[in-house]
């Protein structure tokens, strides 16, 4: 299984925040898109589902910026990747046209059954433990890119 590019943006952005959460200046949508390597326009809709999803807030004005909410850095990460992701079929047997063997056919289960081991073996995880030493560190380390 694949995570789309969105899903993949949003966990390293939320990585990215839960390391400089404790910080007295806010990280920009600019400046942690820069330090994951995003497009900026990419990284601001992320960022904006992810405030809709209750993970990162948002401050506007002087001393606003970007943080983790208490939710984002401890909840699922397999609930997290869910909502992200949706919760689709892995191969398209209702696309068109739809596949021929559809009413008979037993890999959809299959493949269902195994996107869900795929969501459940990240269920016991956070953001925070992704940050654990040596992601940490390299996060913290990552500064953005210049503008150009």
């Amino acid at each position: 299984m694949r995570l789309t590019k969105s899903t993949d943006i949003a966990l390293r952005i939320a990585m990215r925040l839960a390391v400089l959460d404790h910080r007295e200046d806010a990280p920009t949508t600019r400046e942690v898109a820069g330090a994951v390597q995003v497009p900026y326009t990419h990284a601001a809709k992320v960022v904006s589902r992810l405030q809709h999803l209750g993970v990162v807030e948002a401050r506007r004005g002087r001393n606003g910026g970007l943080s983790l909410t208490e939710a984002g850095r401890t909840g699922s990460l397999g609930r997290l990747v869910r909502e992200l992701e949706g919760v689709g079929d892995v191969v398209g047997c209702e696309d068109d046209p739809p596949c021929p063997l559809r009413a008979a056919c037993r890999l959809r289960g299959a493949l269902r059954t195994a996107q869900e081991a795929f969501f459940a073996a990240l269920d016991p995880l956070s953001i925070e433990d992704l940050v654990d030493t040596p992601t940490g560190p390299l996060l913290l380390s990552l500064s953005p890119r210049p503008e150009g």
